[in-house]
């Protein structure tokens, strides 16, 4: 197998081939999927490796001490040949990894050959295909938690443990010092702990991604907004808690912790920075400083480690096992967010490049991970079902005028993409407004003209004059909604996303097949622009496989946005997504069977790669972090020499035997939903067919939330029609 090693010595960095560990009793042999090189820890090891042997001396003190101690006792030549020796050696890199059981040693019992599992340890989680770990250094990773993620599982215990060493209390203000990889981890612990956080670091780029990641303000260690922040947020008393999770020479992180820290507060080390302790600052606010070993309870003790002696419950809580296992779960669930830290994803062939573009700064990230070859994972090919449309339809309902509509929601997009329209349109009667909240509804009333307003959906599902219901609200409640409109015998309008799940897109067609209902639309209004439309029927007919290529520059969000709630509103793409899914699907004529989707830039850009039956594909590029200016949606489709291009639904051209541009529209860009709006109207007040098959519906939905099982399980999946 192969392992990354470094030469204490001279500096050297190298992959070689090594032999396969053995399977010992109490542990695990794990092949790695990914493992996370540590641009802290590790850097500054491979740093001081190239340094002179008076430079390596400088830097570990500790280390000449003990040579100086070796010198007394055994004599210069005897400890000058020893530590030649060790140095003059190999040693290995890494300490945090998931991977997948190949095989399981006597006396564990807990997991399963097959099983995910992230590991931890300096001398049992490194840069190598294969690792033996013992019992208490490995954790299951939970369902639905993606392997590149499970990865971070033990730099996420050592802030975890700083975090309990600092024993936040809810309402509380903290101060990270140092915004790397361990101090972004800490911000949302403590974010997800009820703490208010002001970050510190020198690093704009830094700053700014705490910020996203739930801290309230961050800034230079030198600015004044950092001691405003504190001001402000603790009425002039000064934190709670500081973390030092920085690192260097500077003494500047312990004194700012001082001058920021409230009387009697708490000072937690994190990192490895310089601690020359103020004494009198520290004196007069009768500070107590508090050290984070490692991963947690359990740290440097064999019995624990090697062992596998674990710690009584009851006596101990948190052991470096159990923490690992606790960040897995919040990663798991969405309360820690790492994707946002993975600056750079790397071949594990390619180690030894990588260490050297960190080192030398070519490569700036906060978090790179190893990716080790297709192998180290499952060979089964992850697969979300698309469920088959079982339905007897009831019979259609006689023509009439007015169609009376019911709105659940009226948030923006309600207001301002969708009722502007109806409320211009003959033969149509808002009926009833239904809004949580009582002003809400009155306020649509009063705009829009609504007979009623009301919170009562109930009563508005069993009102039999009622023709149709628009579902608006946040996207968890799409699902449940639409299943009681359908159940009520209501031909409903949902917004996208229909579902969130797969469970909850079953609930759906489940309530279809129980009412016989199937009068269903979801707000997919893109396909029925009438630039697209035009530009669609100019292209013409295709006989061979198509390529289509969609850039959606999507833009940051901005803060507070109920969009960012992913825990319970679900990702940005799985909200938004089926929009250009749809597109793609109508362009191109068919339903996808499979998607990959890959996020390169360790943000929330994604590529998405459809596949469809005759051949074709679609890729979507969904980005966050272009330019402002941009276009926002730029399409593609090429076939049988032929192109069509949309420029942001302002302009379309056809490339072909001849060609043809549209005009610039004169006005604002038309997406399609006032003829959306108009073909819905139709199909209810005459009960004809609904403007997109229900099948097509179903399939786009279930495409897009193959989207994030494809991140999770980083490989193609497959659109298995059930």
């Amino acid at each position: 197998m192969k392992q990354v090693v470094q030469n204490y010595k001279s500096g050297e960095l190298a992959v070689l081939d090594v032999p396969v560990p053995g399977c010992k009793p109490g542990g695990v042999l794990v092949r790695s999927a990914y493992s996370l090189i540590s641009t802290g820890t590790e850097l500054m090891k491979v740093s001081e490796a190239g340094m002179s042997m008076l430079g390596k001396a400088r830097s570990r003190p500790d280390q000449v001490a003990k040579v100086m101690q070796s010198v007394a006792t055994n004599g210069v030549p005897a400890t000058y040949r020893k530590v030649m020796g060790k140095l003059d050696s190999y040693t290995p890199l890494g300490y945090s990894l998931c991977g997948v059981v190949e095989e399981v040693g006597a006396g564990v019992d807990d997991v399963k050959v097959g099983d995910l599992v992230a590991c931890a340890g300096n001398e049992h989680a490194l840069h190598a295909e294969l690792n033996w770990v013992p019992k208490n250094l490995y954790a299951p990773v939970p369902d639905g938690l993606a392997p590149q993620h499970a990865a971070f599982g033990t730099v996420g215990s050592i802030a975890m443990q700083g975090v309990r060493q600092g024993e936040p209390q809810l309402g509380e203000v903290a101060l990270v010092i140092g915004l790397g990889l361990i101090g972004q981890l800490v911000v949302q612990l403590l974010a997800a702990s009820g703490v208010r956080v002001v970050g510190v670091d020198p690093d704009p780029v830094r700053c700014e991604l705490a910020e996203r990641l739930g801290a309230a303000a961050c800034g230079d260690p030198d600015s004044a907004a950092v001691e405003a922040a504190v001001a402000e947020l603790t009425g002039g008393h000064g934190v709670d808690q500081v973390y030092l999770a920085a690192g260097g020479g500077s003494n500047q992180p312990v004194e700012l912790a001082a001058r920021l820290c409230r009387d009697r507060g708490r000072v937690v080390d994190i990192g490895k920075c310089r601690l020359d302790l103020p004494w009198n600052a520290y004196y007069e606010k009768e500070l107590d400083v508090r050290f984070s070993r490692s991963y947690g309870p359990g740290r440097y003790d064999p019995e624990y480690e090697l062992e596998g002696r674990d710690y009584p419950i009851g006596y101990v809580r948190w052991t470096e096992r159990r923490n690992l296992a606790c960040f897995l779960d919040l990663a798991a669930r969405g309360k820690v967010d790492v994707e946002p830290l993975i600056s750079h994803v790397a071949d594990f062939d390619d180690a030894v490049e990588t260490y050297q573009s960190l080192k030398d700064g070519d490569l700036k990230a906060i978090t790179a991970l190893f990716r080790y070859p297709e192998q180290a994972v499952e060979a089964e090919s992850p697969a979300v079902a698309v469920p088959t449309v079982n339905v007897k339809p009831s019979p259609a309902r006689a023509a009439r005028t007015p169609v009376r509509l019911a709105f659940v929601g009226a948030g923006n997009y309600a207001t301002s993409m969708l009722l502007p329209h109806l409320t211009q349109r003959e033969g149509v009667e808002l009926s009833t407004v239904v809004t949580t909240t009582a002003l809400s509804a009155a306020n649509a009333q009063r705009k829009f003209g609504f007979a009623e307003a009301t919170t009562d959906l109930d009563a508005v599902l069993g009102d039999k004059s009622i023709d149709a219901v628009f579902v608006v609200t946040r996207h968890s409640s799409h699902a449940e909604l639409t299943r009681k409109a359908l159940l009520a015998g209501k031909t409903v309008f949902v917004e996208k996303p229909l579902a969130l799940t797969e469970d909850e897109l079953a609930g759906v067609l489940a309530a279809v097949e129980e009412s016989g209902n199937d009068r269903l639309q979801v707000g997919f209004n893109r396909r029925f622009a009438p630039l697209l439309q035009e530009a669609r029927q100019r292209f013409g007919a295709r006989t061979g496989p198509a390529s289509l290529r969609y850039l959606v520059n999507a833009g940051t969000l901005a803060h507070g946005s109920w969009y960012l709630q992913q825990g319970t509103e679900g990702s940005r793409f799985a909200g938004e997504g089926g929009h250009f899914i749809d597109t793609a699907s109508w362009l191109l004529d068919a339903d996808p069977v499979s998607v990959y989707a890959v996020a390169p830039s360790g943000n929330e850009d994604l590529q998405i790669v459809l596949r469809y039956p005759d051949g074709s594909t679609a890729a979507i590029s969904y980005v966050t972090t272009g330019a402002p200016g941009f276009p926002k949606e730029t399409l593609d489709l090429v076939a049988d020499g032929k192109v069509l291009r949309l420029d942001d639904f302002v302009r379309a051209s056809v490339y072909g035997r001849k060609k043809w541009v549209s005009s610039r529209l004169p006005k604002a860009r038309d997406k399609g939903q006032n003829a959306e709006l108009a073909a819905f109207i139709k199909a209810v007040r005459t009960g004809g067919p609904m403007p997109v098959p229900l099948e097509s519906l179903v399939a786009t939905t279930a495409a897009t939330l193959a989207v994030q099982a494809g991140l999770a399980g980083g490989a193609p999946v497959t659109l298995a029609r059930a």
